[in-house]
């Protein structure tokens, strides 16, 4: 039987085949109980091109007094801060790995404003 994150992770194995064949940058995403972070990652997976995460002391700052990074309104936030990153950093196309999570809720909404901000994938 395997656990509920062993899970996951055969799911994103898959998904991350797939981006290695585009050779396209990826966009990928982890949320935990608290926090919801995301990654812009190169084409060849060596190098971390831009992050943001509601763990960022600014970003806490942000959304108020509880700080709290495990809503849909902080997804919100850090998909168009993860946006404005990539493109600061020079990247306009990436594919989105949702990391085995389901296309929902916080994941769902972080990567619609990614796309709301410019970023195309």
């Amino acid at each position: 039987m395997l656990t509920k994150k062993e899970q996951r992770l055969r799911r994103s194995r898959q998904t991350r085949a797939r981006i290695a064949i585009q050779r396209v940058a990826r966009l990928t995403v982890f949320r935990s109980n608290l926090h919801i972070y995301a990654s812009v990652i190169s084409e060849d997976g060596q190098k971390v091109l831009a992050s943001a995460s509601t763990a960022e002391k600014e970003i806490r700052a942000q959304l108020g007094a509880d700080g709290k990074g495990a809503s849909v309104a902080a997804a919100t936030v850090i998909g168009k801060r993860i946006a404005e990153k990539a493109k600061a950093a020079g990247v306009e196309k990436v594919a989105f790995d949702r990391a085995g999570f389901a296309y929902h809720g916080r994941v769902k909404a972080l990567a619609e404003a990614a796309r709301e901000a410019g970023l195309q994938f």
